[in-house]
């Protein structure tokens, strides 16, 4: 069941409406191919600083730290410190199936071609 915290405090069930709100936040989080990017590479890669995922993507910093917010701002990942280095991770083993959902699903069409 999904819970969402009502005015008094404590949990009550989504209403249908509203899990369709969240499923399509969801959705827009994952529209964006550089986004999507990132998230295949940490579950591939786990924890990664974000300098090695700059590198393997090929794109600058700003860009990454960028995508790499909005990512945290909707909990998919979560940033740890270790003195100069910032690390991210995934953060929700929800949104580790969905990635395995998704390359299942390009496996599948790829095969097909």
């Amino acid at each position: 069941m999904i819970y969402n915290q009502g005015e008094t405090g404590r949990e009550t069930r989504m209403t249908h409406e509203e899990l369709i709100d969240q499923a399509a936040r969801l959705f827009k989080v994952l529209g964006n191919s550089l986004r999507i990017h990132i998230l295949f590479y940490l579950r591939k890669h786990g924890e990664s600083p974000v300098s090695a995922i700059v590198g393997h993507l090929g794109v600058s910093q700003p860009v990454i730290s960028k995508q790499l917010g909005i990512l945290r701002k909707y909990d998919f990942v979560q940033k740890r410190k270790a003195g100069t280095f910032v690390y991210y991770s995934i953060n929700d083993q929800d949104i580790v199936q969905i990635i395995d959902a998704m390359t299942e699903h390009l496996d599948h069409l790829d095969r097909l071609q």
